[in-house]
């Protein structure tokens, strides 16, 4: 008697029931995925996600970038126009990151009003919004450090602006002033300590962050908004 012949759904579920055995990664990921959330949230909610998806875009097209760029003062600029004028694509990838950049800021921005003014900061979720606020420090650094990649003249003398006001501030500013510059003056050493911060510090730091800003929420769920009467039931605050 010949064996019965499988089923699509068991030839779907006998890879993943493999993974599911020796990692319990599918398991996680329903757990991640399937969640009970308040009825009245709005699309207000999905800001978060938004804003994950863009830093992954970010993500993706610098690595890219990165092939192609050279983090040098004689360098910086023509590879730059060679992205931009003959690399296959290169004026496409180049402008998702230039515009993706900006975008990120609005989405954090328009992030964090709606936590605010729907009071999703408060008890039990004061960690959520500090792992927030540091994220916004960080996006905030990422975007000085890579406006001078560029170098050219706009790139150089706006940065300087920013790094001066920087080392206004107070007991910290001059020791930040002189860290990102490497020296008396813009050099060499300036644009290399830019490029590695941009490319491996700062993205580092965002990810951690991510990844527990997302434990966060999922430990402690999503709020109803503060006119909701789910959440006057529930006693949320």
């Amino acid at each position: 008697m010949a064996p019965p012949i499988p089923t699509a759904k068991e030839i779907v579920d006998l890879p993943l029931d493999w993974v599911e055995e020796r990692s319990g990664l599918v398991s996680l990921n329903k757990y991640l995925l399937f969640r009970n959330v308040p009825k009245d949230i709005s699309w207000l909610q999905t800001l978060g996600a938004a804003l994950i998806t863009t830093f992954l875009i970010q993500a993706v097209t610098g690595v890219i970038l990165a092939m192609y760029y050279h983090p040098t003062t004689d360098g910086a600029f023509e590879s730059i126009r060679y992205i931009t004028d003959t690399a296959t694509l290169g004026w496409l990838v180049r402008g998702m990151h230039k515009w993706g950049s900006s975008i990120f800021v609005i989405l954090l921005f328009l992030h964090m009003g709606r936590v605010f003014l729907m009071g999703s900061y408060k008890y039990p979720r004061e960690m959520t919004w500090l792992t927030g606020a540091l994220l916004f420090l960080c996006v905030m650094f990422m975007s000085l450090t890579g406006y001078l990649l560029v170098f050219d003249q706009r790139a150089y003398w706006a940065s300087i602006v920013a790094i001066n006001i920087n080392g206004t501030a107070p007991i910290l500013g001059p020791y930040i002033s002189e860290f990102l510059k490497v020296g008396p003056e813009f050099s060499q050493n300036t644009l290399s300590r830019f490029y590695s911060l941009h490319m491996l510090a700062v993205p580092g730091a965002i990810m951690a962050l991510i990844g527990l800003h997302l434990y966060l929420v999922i430990r402690l769920g999503v709020t109803s908004p503060p006119w909701s009467k789910h959440r006057a039931k529930a006693g949320e605050v």
